[in-house]
């Protein structure tokens, strides 16, 4: 019986998390890998935690206290923590658990010094690595210590950084369970860590060594640097030798000290070069067992390598799978789309189903393959041109890739190719009539999609949406509104281009298009401004809206009922509804389907529509683009009479004319087509969350929201035959949350290296913040750092300072002074909003919300495309 509480080594299989916990699952599976050696030992299993446990009866209430503690109260986790701790460590250990775990001491060694390990349920799993949140303790000897130190072991489990750890991660503490791995002390000449994929870059054909003499202690606590060898295809590429005056050894009696390294030797290499290329060739063998880039911990003894740990590195970014061994650039989606959080797998799917080009999933986010239009020369400069004019960094990291000659194959032209022409030979006319049609062509697909669907249930809603993807589709690469987009991002290029070169002025295009019409995103900020002149005249209605901003509301349609019961709550129930009416489907990141919409969620616009009352004056909706239509007036006719007076001046100022007018025609348009998409997304999603409540109220999911988690095939299986995997459901909520850690690069090769780019400019002050110029003028403010919608509270002069910004945060545009965000570029939403209400913005800040902290003062340099921290 008693037995059941230790394990040999040898006899753990790499499935037993839940038996022997992370560290001792790899352990067990490293030690049946062909030519690896592990220093023998036991595993402490997770039963004898468990019994444990069960001798405490206080453990359930300490428990429920820590998890009712807010994850930023370090206090308060830390005391109840460190009381945990102290009453996991005052147990006795029983009799029968203790003679077990002398019994193993007994085979392997009463007296020899062991390495007393943590391991716990929750550690070294493909999404959360956990490192150095529990505890290790090295040459430890005689059976009382090593008892003693599994205590440790299992009070560690509550160590204050693991606790915090475990609820940032969504993670119960009662579903975390910890083992304890006890090996024998390896006494080495040198220690240290291999990764064998590039940490920095994601680089799997690259393998990185770490390397210092004695214990790997004075490594990984950073008591001295290491060397670093990397090496690729079994040849060192690099190599950094550093001088390593300190080293950690094992004491005879017991524990560690740190000793002074000769000053012959400190300069020496800790591994032979020979040594190095072996080392990485076991690393290989490791990674191919579990299938993954690993991260190994490893010691050199007498010439011969020993593997103490080995855990799968977490922070990589996945590569999308191609199926084959070709090489593959591919290009993030959601940097195009200004969304670069994951997104659900039924978001994922419909994206895909509904997207004009294949897209590829990886982590939680989407991406298109490059490789082909990089290959020939032609198509190869159209699309850096294309890149370069939206987002430079993409550009520079694509050129980056295309220097290394090996590795984008080189494909003859297919035809006729190039960048595609610009200015006066666009193949349409300057005419508003075109755009009223694309809309009103829109909105009637839209209408018969709504009539449509009404009447579709079970399979033949999926046949049905089957047939309304190829008409999004159709809609969507309409070839006159393909033409009516690019005839005005290209009027802006001309526009920007020439007039720098004839006038000196930089990005004039900005002021030409202030209230440009027909832009439904723009009009959706201002329209709020409307929303808020009705509420501002009813106090009751105010104060109602702060007490929903500061406490919630639990049912979002309860709060406009509630609202409705007001003085003056009727009146702001029905200009709410109506902004619901027309702008509903939309909310932030919303390319994902599964994302609640305002119209599911109303109380998200309250904090917004709050702060249009308290910053605005009645009517600030109108004379905001009456002042914008007039500023690019002025603008124009100043820009025409300088050209005027240049010489061949009114050639040049009758094309300037054209252009002007053709900008001021199209370029509203620009967002109009993400409008239908996201009316589509929301006809979709409701008639989809229809099903999943006939699924709920069937048994067979539990949540409807569950549906979200399943592709739209996975989807039409489960309507079909009424049998879902809660594993499978499991897992990718699992996943999902794992995604959040994980950063999408721009640009992403097969090898999996994260391709970053860079500006390569020499333009802006020292010490400033370089991105990309969108939105021309420069303002002086505080910088209000926002990650949430939800969150902001803003005062009249504030620049907004953010991750990425979609159309759904345009009404928060009308209330600012200027813009910062780490992702975007000249013709995504948040660029081309900006320009509207004439915000100065400067966009593609790499971490500017780390960079720039909330209430600093900053000034935007919209123009030149940098951003100044003011002291």
């Amino acid at each position: 019986m008693s037995e059941r509480y230790v394990l040999d080594l040898r006899e753990v299989a790499e499935t037993q998390v839940a038996v022997v916990g992370g560290k001792g699952a790899h352990l067990g599976g490293l030690s049946r890998i062909e030519g690896i050696r592990v220093p023998d030992g036991f595993c402490v299993t997770t039963d004898a935690f468990r019994r444990i446990m069960a001798e405490v009866p206080s453990i359930d209430d300490q428990l429920d206290q820590l998890s009712r503690v807010n994850p930023d109260d370090r206090e308060a986790i830390r005391t109840l923590s460190a009381r945990i701790r102290r009453t996991i460590e005052g147990i006795a250990i029983p009799g029968d658990l203790a003679a077990a775990i002398t019994r193993a001491l007994g085979r392997h060694g009463e007296q020899a010094a062991y390495a007393v390990r943590s391991s716990a349920t929750a550690e070294d799993l493909p999404t959360a690595s956990f490192a150095g949140q529990q505890d290790t303790y090295l040459n430890v000897v005689g059976p009382t210590a090593v008892l003693q130190h599994i205590s440790r072991c299992w009070a560690s489990l509550f160590t204050e950084r693991a606790v915090t750890y475990r609820r940032r991660g969504g993670i119960d503490h009662r579903t975390v369970h910890m083992a304890v791995v006890v090996q024998q002390m390896v006494f080495p000449d040198a220690a240290g860590i291999l990764f064998t994929a590039d940490p920095v870059t994601g680089n799997r054909k690259v393998a990185t060594v770490d390397a210092g003499f004695g214990l790997g202690e004075a490594l990984v606590s950073g008591l001295v640097n290491p060397d670093v060898f990397t090496v690729r295809h079994g040849e060192i590429v690099a190599r950094t030798i550093s001088a390593k005056q300190r080293a950690v050894h094992a004491l005879p009696d017991g524990g560690t000290r740190e000793v002074a390294i000769d000053a012959r030797r400190q300069e020496q290499p800790a591994l032979t070069d020979a040594q190095v290329v072996r080392l990485v060739e076991l690393g290989r063998r490791i990674e191919a067992h579990f299938g993954r880039p690993q991260d190994i911990e490893w010691c050199l003894v007498d010439d011969d390598f020993q593997v103490v740990q080995s855990r799968p590195i977490t922070t990589l970014f996945p590569i999308p799978e191609s199926g084959d061994q070709e090489n593959h650039v591919y290009l993030s989606v959601g940097h195009q789309q200004m969304m670069t959080d994951p997104m659900k797998p039924l978001g994922i799917s419909v994206w895909q189903l509904t997207a004009m080009a294949p897209m590829h999933e990886a982590g939680g986010r989407l991406f298109v393959d490059a490789t082909r239009r990089l290959a020939s020369p032609a198509s190869r400069a159209a699309l850096l041109d294309v890149v370069g004019r939206g987002d430079p960094l993409i550009r520079d990291a694509l050129e980056t890739v295309l220097e290394r000659d090996d590795f984008v194959p080189s494909l003859p032209d297919a035809g006729p190719g190039g960048p595609p022409a610009r200015g006066a030979s666009a193949p349409i006319e300057t005419d508003p009539a075109i755009v009223t049609g694309l809309i009103e062509r829109s909105r009637t697909s839209i209408a018969a999609l709504e009539r449509d669907i009404r009447t579709k249930t079970g399979p033949a809603l999926f046949d049905f949406l089957r047939e309304a993807f190829e008409e999004h589709k159709r809609v969507l690469t309409d070839p006159l509104s393909m033409q009516a987009i690019m005839a005005g991002m290209e009027a802006t290029w001309w526009l920007n281009d020439t007039l720098r070169e004839w006038l000196g002025e930089k990005n004039a295009a900005d002021t030409l298009t202030l209230s440009a019409p027909d832009n439904v995103t723009s009009e959706m900020g201002l329209a709020l401004l409307d929303v808020a002149d009705v509420i501002r005249p009813h106090p009751e209605v105010v104060a109602f809206l702060r007490g929903v901003e500061d406490i919630g509301y639990a049912e979002d349609a309860a709060f406009l009922e509630e609202l409705a019961k007001l003085a003056g709550g009727a009146e702001a129930r029905d200009a709410i509804e109506s902004y619901l009416d027309r702008y509903g489907m939309r909310c932030v990141g919303e390319i994902d389907i599964t994302r609640p919409r305002w119209r599911e969620r109303p109380t998200t616009l309250v904090p917004v529509i709050l702060d249009n009352v308290r910053n605005f004056e009645p009517g600030a909706a109108e004379r905001r683009f009456e002042q914008g239509r007039q500023k690019a007036r002025e603008k124009e006719q100043d820009v025409l009479s300088r050209l005027r007076a240049l010489p061949d001046g009114d050639r040049k100022a009758d094309e300037a004319k054209r252009m002007i007018d053709r900008v001021r025609t199209f370029i509203g348009y620009r967002e109009y087509p993400k409008y239908g998409i996201i009316s589509r997304y929301f006809v979709y999603k409701r008639a989809l969350l229809a099903e999943a409540e006939r699924l709920v109220e069937a048994g067979v999911l539990p949540e409807r929201e569950d549906i979200f988690y399943l592709t739209f095939q996975e989807l039409h299986d489960v309507v079909r035959s009424h049998q879902v995997d809660d594993r499978l459901i499991q897992r990718r909520k699992d996943a999902f949350r794992s995604y959040h850690a994980l950063t999408p690069p721009r640009v992403l090769t097969s090898d999996g290296e994260a391709v970053t780019g860079a500006y390569r400019r020499d333009d802006a002050p020292a010490g400033a913040l370089i991105g990309l110029p969108v939105s021309a003028g420069t303002i002086e403010g505080r910088a209000r750092v926002i990650l949430d919608m939800g969150e902001a509270d803003l005062e009249a002069g504030d620049i907004l300072v953010t991750a990425f910004t979609d159309p759904s945060w345009s009404p928060l545009f009308v209330g600012i002074a200027g813009l910062v965000t780490e992702v975007g570029g000249l013709m995504t939403h948040g660029a081309v909003i900006a320009r509207e209400y004439g915000l100065p913005a400067v966009v593609g800040v790499e971490r500017a919300t780390r960079l720039i902290r909330d209430g600093q003062r900053i000034r935007v340099h919209g123009t030149d495309g940098y951003v100044e921290i003011l002291p």
